[in-house]
């Protein structure tokens, strides 16, 4: 336990270093457009469903949300993540160690797919093909630091790839770089959670050159959860959790999105949920509700979600967000 800790602190040191030299690019220029915003688009039915409201709340879909959720997972697992936001397509799948006791580690990776754009001639002849994809490589470690705190923090690894297939005007372009994720959650008493994070936290991303490079969308969140329910029943079985998220920029504050969500639970070994969220004046996806349900029998986990917020540019909804998870 105590090397696990000890493995936690360091990466939250590195953290720390990394703060100075986003501030130091941020400061450069205040204006200048963010880089790698895909990792802003949320992943996961469950966060689909109750708004992004995330930080405080638990679970395998944490890996890609507040790290310091994943002590909850009590058991080893595979999950995978599958949605339709409006920039493409995202797939997406986490391994989960769990240790009760000691903490949780995990492995996930993402892949958003903008498509393909075909190349063609002045007469209309397709040359080649364009092909444009976001990777995004997570390495996660969370552990109970005292009875009612927990701790998480992920290492990612960032890519954007634009590839040729083809005669096209250039061979392709390869940007890489890595962010840090740190996330606390206290748990005052079982009614109430409060979680905070810093997220993205890193490095410029240069795709083309030093002087294009643009700085990471790190933010800062903070949120409280309780449990409405407990208030009425002291049935375990019986849960109805409010969730209430604020998340600003980190290093150039002013931009401020409200996320709201609930999770009506119902069962605990074999359980049915029942989810709702809104978000709020987020500069990174549509205003609006969403809704979603979630199911637990025996080893298997599956949620399902839809955005109900319609997009300005292609007066659409987002299809349906799946979470499927084993354990084992």
């Amino acid at each position: 336990m105590h090397a696990f800790r000890n493995l936690l602190a360091l990466l939250l040191l590195t953290l720390c270093a990394a703060l100075p030299l986003a501030a130091q690019d941020e400061g450069e220029d205040l204006g200048s457009t963010e880089g790698a915003l895909f990792l802003l688009l949320p992943v996961g039915a469950k966060a689909v469903s109750l708004g992004r409201a995330m930080t405080p709340l638990d679970g395998p879909e944490s890996a890609f949300w507040n790290p310091a959720g994943l002590v909850a997972v009590r058991e080893s697992q595979v999950v995978l993540l599958r949605g339709d936001p409006l920039a493409g397509t995202s797939t997406a799948f986490s391994v989960l160690w769990a240790r009760p006791g000691l903490g949780t580690l995990g492995v996930s990776y993402q892949l958003l797919d903008i498509g393909s754009q075909a190349i063609t001639d002045i007469d209309g002849n397709e040359l080649g093909s364009l092909t444009v994809r976001d990777h995004l490589g997570v390495v996660s470690a969370a552990a109970q630091l005292l009875e009612s705190v927990r701790l998480g923090v992920n290492l990612k690894i960032v890519q954007f790839r634009r590839s040729c297939r083809g005669i096209c005007p250039d061979a392709g372009t390869t940007a890489t770089t890595y962010a840090f994720d740190a996330g606390l959650q206290i748990l005052p008493s079982e009614r109430l959670r409060i979680g905070a994070m810093l997220a993205h936290v890193g490095p410029r991303y240069q795709v083309l050159n030093a002087d294009q490079a643009d700085p990471l969308p790190a933010r800062a969140r903070l949120a409280v959860a309780y449990n409405l329910i407990s208030l009425l029943t002291e049935d375990e079985e019986l849960g109805g959790w409010l969730s209430v998220e604020v998340q600003d920029r980190l290093l150039n504050p002013g931009s401020l999105s409200l996320y709201l969500g609930t999770e009506l639970t119902a069962g605990v070994a074999e359980a049915i949920f029942l989810r709702a969220g809104y978000v709020l004046g987020d500069l990174d996806q549509e205003d609006g509700a969403r809704v979603g349900l979630g199911f637990r029998y025996e080893r298997f986990d599956l949620s399902i979600a839809k955005s109900l917020a319609v997009s300005t540019l292609t007066g659409e909804t987002e299809p349906v967000h799946v979470t499927f998870s084993i354990r084992f």
